[in-house]
């Protein structure tokens, strides 16, 4: 069940525990009221009013053990032998909540009250008194009230001790997972790509030495081996929770189309309406999808032109990339590879929309919008 279904569900339980202790209270006030004397509404209201303040038990439980105590004080006084059952219910919630001092403090100050109270009806001597102020409150009923409350009390701490140790392990866990990550990614990855770094830059100084003109193609795989090693480097920082290096956000964004441009496709970049600060996590997405988007365009479409737009909106942030290359027809629905999930995961976590499909007059789309008001 919900948080809010919780309250709604304790809310109820506490009104029918108001109504249900008001209700056997008047009752026996009503069986056990003196003839001689005839109806007594205030004393029937203090017998009702302390039922009904339980309602704030959990909310209020130093006022509802204030407000019972009083009206017991009071219905005693106005002549009626019936026991401070409400005062209970509130000694046990106060207790619960942790008010065990002030319960005590209350407690005492009710035992030397009611015995005065029988005293004002004027219907009893001394030692009646004492005897009907006994039987209101039972030091036993007072005594199980309070160690009921304290029991429930320290299971609920001991549960949410039990809870934080959960989470804890959970997140321990969590990032000893990250370092594993880290290793295996450094351990499988960094030596191939600085091998084929190193062999491209060797190539390319080779071609130079010779007096050779250097293939765009080597050139490229030269930048494409200096910004896996860049990207790996930073996403090993990530997983190693290291903020030294910033990660690529939309600032970024131009210098990714700057390269698409030295690589032969004529790309640009349109950016629409104020620039405003967004999460972090949406700042990073954007980043992505545009490099993926790129990407896939410089390796399968074939492609002479793309278009980059963004577009920052008050509540969102709405990205589109465009290609005149090949793709599928528009009835065709393509496949996607791990770049195109991975682009979706990560819009789906934000709360956003992703769609990635051929266009109609050709090529193909990327389209995505981030909301920036109810990011996560």
């Amino acid at each position: 069940m919900s948080r809010g279904g919780s309250v709604v569900r304790a809310r109820v339980v506490d009104g029918a525990i108001a109504v249900g202790v008001a209700a056997a209270l008047l009752v026996t006030g009503l069986s056990g009221q003196r003839a001689a004397t005839g109806p007594d509404v205030l004393g029937y209201a203090l017998l009702v009013g302390g039922g009904l303040a339980l309602v704030a038990r959990r909310r209020a439980p130093v006022a509802v053990l204030a407000v019972t105590g009083l009206c017991a004080v009071g219905h005693q006084a106005a002549g009626f032998d019936v026991p401070a059952v409400a005062y209970l219910f509130a000694v046990y919630a106060a207790v619960r909540a942790g008010h065990r001092t002030t319960t005590l403090l209350a407690s005492g100050a009710m035992l030397a009250l009611l015995p005065l109270a029988a005293l004002v009806s004027g219907l009893h001597d001394t030692g009646e008194a004492f005897a009907r102020a006994r039987g209101a409150l039972e030091l036993a009923w007072l005594i199980a009230a309070g160690a009921a409350g304290e029991a429930l009390r320290q299971a609920e701490r001991r549960a949410d001790d039990a809870e934080r140790t959960r989470e804890e392990t959970a997140r321990r866990r969590a990032d000893e997972e990250r370092l594993r990550i880290a290793r295996e990614l450094h351990d499988s990855l960094t030596h191939q790509i600085s091998v084929v770094k190193v062999q491209a830059e060797v190539a390319v100084h080779v071609a130079r030495r010779r007096g050779e003109e250097v293939s765009p193609a080597l050139l490229a795989i030269q930048e494409a081996g200096r910004e896996a090693s860049r990207e790996l480097r930073a996403t090993l920082e990530a997983l190693r929770d290291d903020d030294t290096s910033p990660p690529r956000g939309l600032d970024d964004v131009p210098e990714l189309v700057e390269k698409s441009r030295t690589l032969g496709l004529d790309a640009t970049l349109t950016i629409e309406g104020p620039r405003q600060d967004v999460p972090a996590a949406v700042d990073r997405t954007v980043y992505r999808i545009v490099q993926e988007a790129l990407t896939n365009i410089a390796r399968h479409a074939d492609a002479a032109t793309a278009s980059v737009r963004i577009d920052c909106r008050p509540d969102a942030l709405a990205v589109r990339v465009d290609d005149d290359g090949r793709a599928t027809t528009p009835d065709t629905v393509p496949v996607p590879g791990h770049g195109l999930l991975g682009m979706r995961e990560r819009v789906t976590a934000l709360g956003g929309r992703l769609r990635a499909e051929p266009r109609r007059e050709g090529g193909f789309t990327v389209q995505a919008e981030l909301p920036v008001d109810r990011t996560p």
